[in-house]
């Protein structure tokens, strides 16, 4: 990876750190946040590298644990915020929240809590571009726990039957909420079930950004020139429980592991390899990004009640403007 791609690398990763960070602290506050959020800090090597792969105009689909995908993607940090705070000048016009956020301009195709419906959205929209003739690739992004829901064969198959562009990346960290992989799956490793659909199956260190990127770029390529999908497994780990609603602690996983798994934080590991003046200029200008997406947010408007049953495909009651 070229030193201006590490940094660029490394800015994406600090933007969502700072992103996530904040989104905390505001729940913690009772400062616009309603709800829960869930937290991908600690997989931000997988994220990003993934999607520094991509095109601009290439598709990307993520899950439940959303902010860092569309960041990632190249999406503005001031609509991802409002959408937090359900504002009008949300990427979904504050109608989604936290765990369906959508951005069409940068191909974030969205997010959606519904646990491996992400998949075969990405097969979709990669047989979309074989319609319209062009060669973008779909890449989607989903956890441990999705590998075993049915979308993923269905969306693994079909794919593979198809010989579409498709990236499938599995955000590896190990436990789905708070059940460990080990008591769900016969299988030491989610990419060796590649093999049952005739795809390649690749394990990647989640951690390091260079590694993941060289790994989803090789797919990437794959894909753009016709030869099929591939199922790319990230090992990698989340910092911060299943989701943040508050003060609530499962407390399920071993402390020595958590700080096991801290000792290889992805985002000193590409700092390390950087010009420390460089890494200090990132991360100020990260939380200055996420100040301003704050403060964007909460100057926005929330929605009317005459946007009610905008964006959907019927009205279904006459609603006076």
């Amino acid at each position: 990876m070229k030193e201006e791609l590490k940094l660029e690398a490394l800015r994406r990763m600090s933007r969502i750190r700072r992103f996530e960070e904040t989104a905390m602290d505001l729940i913690r506050k009772g400062q616009g946040i309603a709800g829960a959020v869930h937290i991908c800090i600690g997989q931000e090597a997988t994220i990003v590298g993934s999607c520094l792969a991509l095109r601009p105009d290439d598709f990307m689909v993520g899950y439940h644990r959303s902010h860092g995908h569309p960041i990632a993607k190249g999406a503005r940090l001031g609509p991802l915020m409002a959408e937090l705070m359900g504002r009008r000048t949300g990427v979904c016009h504050g109608k989604g929240g936290s765990m369906h956020l959508a951005d069409f301009k940068v191909g974030s195709l969205g997010e959606t809590a519904i646990v491996g419906a992400g998949i075969p959205q990405a097969a979709g929209a990669a047989y979309s571009a074989r319609i319209r003739g062009t060669d973008q690739v779909a890449l989607a992004f989903f956890g441990d726990g999705a590998a075993n829901i049915g979308s993923f064969h269905e969306g693994l198959n079909l794919a593979s039957a198809w010989r579409l562009g498709a990236v499938f990346v599995c955000e590896n960290n190990l436990y789905a909420m708070s059940t460990p992989l080990a008591q769900t799956m016969a299988s030491e490793s989610v990419a060796s079930r590649a093999a049952a659909y005739q795809m390649p199956g690749v394990v990647v260190d989640g951690q390091d950004v260079v590694a993941v990127y060289e790994t989803v770029k090789s797919a990437v390529d794959r894909a753009r020139a016709g030869e099929g999908p591939t199922l790319i497994e990230a090992r990698t780990y989340r910092y911060r429980d299943h989701a943040e609603y508050g003060k609530l602690d499962l407390g399920h996983r071993p402390v020595e592991e958590l700080e096991r798994w801290r000792t290889r934080d992805p985002i000193a590991l590409l700092a390390a390899s950087c010009d420390p003046v460089q890494v200090a200029a990132i991360d100020k200008e990260a939380a200055q990004e996420v100040a301003d997406a704050v403060t964007f947010a909460k100057s926005s408007p929330m929605p009317g009640p005459e946007e009610l049953f905008d964006d959907l495909w019927a009205t279904p009651l006459e609603v006076t403007r």
